[in-house]
């Protein structure tokens, strides 16, 4: 694979995640659609009151937590560059009778489809390795932002990038080097589907993070470690408190995920 068809390949990839992903387990589908507020209290709690809010949401995949932030009052733009995913997101929005709004471009691409700014940017899980480059995603951030307008981002941690899928070895760098190329069975959603996906990562360090926030004028205003998971995404698993997760082997020993809270200066 070649590094400079990532977005190409990944698309492919995220396509054909969506219909599996909608009839998963693990996002509750006829849940949301029945009322379940999809976003973690972590989240939640980071947002704050989010009625009446301008909410800018990067790589949304196909939009529960973007709809579920418009349950709740807030004007909402989903940003995803899989055509799937934006076309259920936006059937979801309809049959909900719902007022977000999803555009499907790349998100390096974001600030050349939309006309306004936003009281806070919104983007969580699994989102930052699918890029290159963070300085460029930072400056997406840093122009849909108002004067003074909130980032809130969660990620899992760099940590747990570094070992293999089975936690058996650190294998990987925790520091952004060569793309990671992959290919896998199945998808975090749904293990038993045998269906190949390829892809092309990069892993990012908190420093290179902070760092690109940092030369945006983002001022991060707290910064959180977490030593378990939201989500049951990874092998190895055990659920040792209601939806929260940890390596078993590792238990409590390493970090799992991060919450930064920024602020755009005026």
């Amino acid at each position: 694979m070649n590094s400079e068809n990532y977005l190409q390949i990944n698309k492919q990839t995220w396509n054909s995640k969506v219909t599996i992903h909608v009839d998963s387990d693990f996002y509750e589908q006829e849940n949301f659609i029945n009322g379940k507020i999809t976003l973690p209290q972590t989240d939640l709690e980071a947002l704050g009151e989010v009625s009446g809010k301008r909410i800018l949401h990067l790589q949304c995949h196909f939009g529960q937590d973007s709809l579920s932030l418009a349950r709740l009052g807030a004007k909402v733009t989903g940003i995803d560059f899989s055509e799937e995913a934006v076309a259920k997101a936006k059937a979801l929005n309809d049959k909900l009778g719902l007022d977000a709004e999803f555009i499907c471009c790349d998100v390096y691409d974001t600030l050349q489809h939309i006309t306004e700014k936003y009281d806070i940017v919104y983007t969580s899980y699994g989102t930052i390795g699918w890029l290159p480059d963070l300085d460029k995603w930072a400056s997406v951030i840093s122009g849909a932002l108002k004067p003074n307008g909130k980032l809130v981002f969660f990620e899992f941690h760099p940590v747990v990038w570094m070992y293999d899928n089975d936690f058996k070895e650190v294998f990987y760098n925790y520091f952004k080097s060569e793309p990671i190329y992959e290919e896998e069975s199945g998808t975090y959603a749904d293990r038993s589907i045998e269906v190949e996906h390829k892809s092309i990562t990069w892993n990012h360090s908190l420093s290179e993070v902070f760092q690109s926030l940092l030369k945006q004028n983002i001022t991060i205003k707290s910064f959180k470690e977490f030593d378990y998971s939201n989500y049951n995404c990874f092998s190895q698993t055990e659920e040792f408190e209601p939806g929260k997760f940890r390596i078993q082997k590792f238990g409590n020993k390493i970090p799992m995920m991060y919450g930064i809270i920024g602020e755009l200066g005026s």
